[in-house]
């Protein structure tokens, strides 16, 4: 519990710039052990020189354990400073603590008028930790709507206070992502030892603000021992892969991977070259976008000059024909992986022969979007992913849809669960899109990105992950030629994508941004992670 408290107090401390001398903060508290962590908190900050008041929703009687012996400290705090105001040699440096108990409507009527109205630089949210299963009631929920309606008038005060959460904003079920009831929507959230599903998972991810995870020693092998199947990944993931397949002095285009991009159709011309750009930006040392004959001349003018371009026979309306199966088979065993998919077109039974072809008969990883999928759609029980040649799905829910042969108008309920039995079914590697996407793996690893913005929920976003992805997995498999790398490359090129998005979000906002903006700034998120690897 103090290593809870000291952590959150430092985050409190870095808000303030690094100090909090004189600076005022609210703590709320409920009855338990996260009322105990706040106690903890709400001393620290007092030993830090801030000014302190703390509510405990509730008699400090009902409270027990370590947190009842937190609250009997701050009880008897300003108490223990006159004792040390009365010793002639003694300075004291501890800065008074109001402390006060709350456990009916009456009393916070009470306290609105005095205490509750005074103006708090950051309030601490410790009401509720992650044995919450059930809606917020009675004080708790008036306390929760009072952090609500002090929330709600940033606009016309943005020097309201900043709302902090322990371990994750009151009101949330730490077990679910699902949003039950009212809950506090936190600035940040300092979660303890690892992060819980209701931290980052979406709605409820939402109210978390900035979410750290603090190490208060809890032993790494009881993490380990339960054997967790549902991961987030972190930065050091990325900077890992990047290491892996840095840029050494003697490489050269061959060793940094052929990318073939297999895209586009008449008049659909702009996700192919999206798709393109976005793999020769990744890093791969060569890129080419195969595409239907009379769409070529287009996307070879949209593409970077350094794209190349070759062109497949078509249908009568300009899509890809089964005609051009063997040209691209033959192609392919140039690539070290293959997409198929964007800009496509899934309305012609001979285009989708040709995807079916395509992914049956590979030779190196596949990876599948847009209306590759759409062609698969719904998934063949007899096509199953391999170790040897993976196979990576990148669709968003509607197109999951499509893949399970669900109805259009059903919703699907759980993602993490769907996209695990999915690719476990079929032994794939499942890119489930949309706010906080998951990769789920044939072993049945779900992994959280949690990068990206809403920002990225435009045209053509899509087609440049995919051509990310593809233009990673090109490195990997040129580089190691190691099909149990794909797994990490994904999560890397996720991990890497969303945070391009996020900073073309600080420089943009979310609203201007277009889905080349991503591209334009993959290689400030790549060097932000791996500074040392990407410098000469």
């Amino acid at each position: 519990m103090e290593n809870a408290g000291a952590a959150v107090a430092r985050l409190v401390i870095d808000s303030a710039s690094g100090e909090v001398d004189g600076r005022t903060v609210l703590v709320l508290c409920g009855k338990g052990n996260n009322g105990g962590d706040g106690a903890a908190v709400a001393r620290l900050l007092a030993i830090a020189g801030a000014r302190v008041d703390v509510i405990l929703l509730g008699k400090l009687e009902d409270t027990k354990g370590d947190a009842r012996t937190n609250f009997e400290r701050l009880r008897t705090w300003n108490e223990e400073i006159a004792r040390r105001e009365n010793q002639p040699a003694a300075a004291s440096s501890l800065t008074p603590i109001r402390f006060f108990e709350c456990d009916s409507e009456p009393g916070w009527e009470q306290l609105l008028s005095t205490i509750l109205n005074a103006a708090h630089e950051f309030v601490v949210d410790a009401l509720f930790g992650t044995g919450l299963t059930r809606p917020v009631e009675g004080i708790h929920r008036i306390a929760v709507r009072y952090l609500a309606r002090m929330r709600a008038t940033r606009q016309a005060a943005p020097q309201s206070p900043r709302i902090i959460s322990i371990d994750i904003p009151s009101g949330l079920d730490a077990d679910s992502g699902d949003l039950k009831a009212e809950a506090v929507q936190a600035d940040a959230t300092v979660t303890m030892t690892a992060p819980k599903l209701g931290n980052v998972m979406p709605p409820a991810a939402v109210y978390n603000g900035r979410l750290l995870v603090a190490d208060i020693g809890s032993p790494a092998e009881l993490i380990r021992d339960a054997k967790p199947t549902l991961l987030v990944t972190e930065q050091e993931d990325a900077r890992q892969w990047l290491g892996q397949t840095v840029y050494e002095p003697e490489s050269y285009k061959n060793s940094h991977g052929h990318a073939l991009i297999i895209a586009g159709s008449r008049g659909f011309t702009g996700a192919a070259a999206l798709c393109g750009n976005a793999a020769m930006r990744s890093g791969a040392g060569l890129v080419t976008v195969a595409t239907p004959a009379s769409a070529q001349p287009l996307v070879a003018t949209q593409v970077m000059p350094e794209v190349m371009t070759t062109s497949l026979a078509e249908t009568d309306r300009g899509a890809v024909s089964d005609e051009a199966i063997d040209y691209a088979l033959r192609f392919a065993e140039r690539a070290d992986v293959v997409a198929i998919g964007p800009g496509l077109s899934a309305e012609d039974d001979r285009t989708r022969t040709f995807v079916r072809a395509i992914v049956d008969q590979r030779k190196t990883p596949v990876v599948i979007d847009a209306d590759g999928l759409n062609c698969l759609s719904p998934w063949p029980q007899n096509l199953r992913g391999s170790a040897e040649f993976p196979i990576v799905l990148t669709p968003h829910p509607g197109e999951m849809k499509r893949l399970l042969g669900m109805d259009k108008e059903l919703a699907i309920n759980d993602r993490v669960a769907t996209a695990r039995e999915f690719a476990m079914a079929h032994q794939v590697i499942v890119v489930l899109k949309g706010v906080r996407a998951i990769i789920a793996e044939p072993e049945g690893l779900v992994v959280i990105n949690p990068t990206g913005n809403a920002g990225l929920g435009t045209a053509g976003a899509g087609d440049t992950l995919t051509g990310i992805i593809t233009g990673f997995l090109a490195q990997a498999f040129a580089a190691r030629k190691m099909s149990s790398y794909a797994l990490r490359t994904v999560i890397a090129a996720l991990y890497i994508s969303g945070l391009a998005g996020d900073l073309a979000a600080r420089k943009l906002g979310m609203r201007t941004m277009v889905a080349s903006d991503i591209r334009a700034h993959l290689s400030e998120a790549i060097r932000s992670i791996d500074p040392v690897g990407e410098t000469p």
